[in-house]
């Protein structure tokens, strides 16, 4: 049975069908992109709302991820009704080459290159193909080169092909009568899915961008030097009062750090416009002031005169001396001298599991008292 004269226009509909596949698998690629983009910026909105505690990014990356979940919920119901499966064709099919790719098995695993020839009636030209599959070594020399074997396969997934092993004696008969020409290389056909790599690498650089532009977008937020601050400043005109505060988070947020605390208060004297106020209240991540213009200035103190340098070491000590084992809080209170010409006075509170302690330092950070945990007063 010759297959050289089965081609003509046959051909031109086999490329014709070989260019609506690639074209299909490249729109299914552009679709999984983006659909992994919107899903990696969904969730990378999540983690950065959660972050800057922003809650329209929080509640719009939430939003998208749900809707994406909601969307393909319905799209499974949709597409999960029963569907027939193919029915499967018989064909005979020419072994170009056969190679065993193991043995230790009674059932060894033997790659074919067929020419697969199906029948008339099926509107299809003969056609290469690769297959894998498990054959019994007492089996193995009834397939050879240029021989004959009866295949069975799908006719809208050619590809699929697995030779049937016990045909029945009618199709014995044809296979042993057959002459069957071979395809060229050219009529090779792949299963399209078959390079799931490259969807998987497809899929994972779509969350990736998705998520990149996300961060991108947010980046001046997110790596500010002070992060999210969250300020609040008040004023009232009557009485000349004013406070104002911040909080810091970001890397190296404490005010601990070395710089920080001086680089945030001149940033919060800036703001209140006067370098004169009442009181200054610092935390590992909040400093607030407070001030009256109306004050002369023997009642208030200079911001750049307190010794913030030093102030991280005065935390250090009464967190290690004062009783406190494990401190769980520590707070620096500036306030204004006493007296005339006795400069502001600071006092470094630190509190846990076994009480609260203090001590007092003046202008210069030499301390002046210490009150351990426990001590009465």
């Amino acid at each position: 049975m010759g297959t050289t004269g089965q081609r003509g226009s046959d051909e031109v509909n086999g490329l014709s069908q070989e260019d609506r596949s690639g074209a299909s698998r490249f729109l299914a690629a552009l679709r999984l992109a983006l659909l992994s983009g919107v899903t990696g910026a969904a969730l990378a909105a999540l983690v950065v709302g959660v972050i800057l505690k922003d809650v329209p990014v929080l509640a719009t990356g939430g939003g998208v991820l749900t809707l994406l979940i909601l969307l393909a919920f319905l799209g499974g119901r949709r597409g999960a009704g029963p569907a027939e499966p193919p029915a499967r064709r018989t064909a005979l099919a020419r072994i170009e080459d056969l190679r065993a790719t193991g043995g230790e098995t009674a059932d060894v695993p033997v790659t074919f290159r067929l020419t697969v020839a199906p029948e008339p009636e099926d509107g299809r030209s003969a056609y290469r193909v690769k297959i894998s599959q498990s054959v019994n070594l007492v089996d193995i020399p009834a397939y050879r080169p240029r021989g004959i074997a009866v295949v069975e396969y799908h006719p809208e997934k050619p590809w699929d092909v697995r030779i049937v092993t016990r045909p029945t004696p009618e199709w014995s008969r044809r296979a042993e009568e057959a002459q069957i020409d071979s395809a060229p290389e050219s009529t090779l056909v792949r299963d399209p899915e078959g390079g799931a790599g490259a969807w998987c690498l497809v899929a994972l650089l779509g969350l990736l961008a998705g998520a990149a532009v996300v961060v991108l977008l947010l980046r001046g937020e997110l790596f500010a030097s002070e992060g999210p601050a969250e300020r609040s400043s008040s004023s009232s005109s009557a009485s000349h009062t004013f406070s104002t505060s911040t909080t810091v988070s970001g890397p190296s947020s404490s005010l601990l750090t070395f710089g920080r605390m001086r680089v945030t208060a001149m940033e919060l004297e800036a703001r209140v416009d006067t370098p004169y106020v009442t009181a200054l209240t610092i935390e590992d991540h909040r400093m607030a002031m407070r001030g009256d213009s109306a004050l002369p200035p023997a009642e208030t103190f200079h911001l750049a005169s307190l010794p913030y340098e030093l102030l991280p070491g005065l935390v250090r000590e009464a967190r290690t001396t004062l009783g406190v084992r494990d401190a769980e809080s520590w707070r620096i209170d500036v306030s204004p001298g006493a007296g005339a010409g006795s400069g502001p006075r600071v006092r470094v509170t630190v509190s846990g599991t076994e009480g609260t302690a203090h001590l007092d330092a003046d202008a210069t950070g030499r301390i002046t008292e210490r009150r351990a945990a426990g001590e009465a007063g």
